[in-house]
């Protein structure tokens, strides 16, 4: 897996997820990167909204589903690192252990099909 938190040298929170609030605490490059993508995505979604209006080629409209599926994939590809690197990596510093069966199933849902 390419990281792609190191590729687009952007810093990674040392607070990213407050264990009392749960809450992300991303830097303001890796949050403008992530709607980035995700405004790619909703665009993706309406354009093959469109093609399938449009009676399109199905191989033509799933193609754009499996570009599509790769783009969100990526912004999850991205939330987990950062997670892992700071959240996960912060509470097992604080002894949560707990963490280490959280983060296994957040990857079984990233990786459900």
């Amino acid at each position: 897996m390419e990281n792609e938190m190191e590729k687009m040298d952007l810093p990674i929170e040392d607070d990213c997820c407050n264990t009392s609030s749960r809450k992300s605490h991303h830097s303001d490059a890796v949050k403008k990167n992530l709607v980035t993508r995700l405004n790619r995505v909703e665009g993706q979604i309406r354009g093959i909204k469109g093609l399938i209006e449009k009676d399109t080629y199905c191989d033509d409209v799933i193609t754009q589903i499996a570009a599509t599926q790769a783009a969100l994939n990526s912004v999850g590809k991205i939330l987990l690192e950062g997670h892992l690197k700071g959240c996960v990596v912060d509470r097992i510093n604080e002894g949560d252990m707990d963490v280490l069966d959280e983060f296994v199933v957040t990857i079984q849902k990233l990786m459900k099909k």
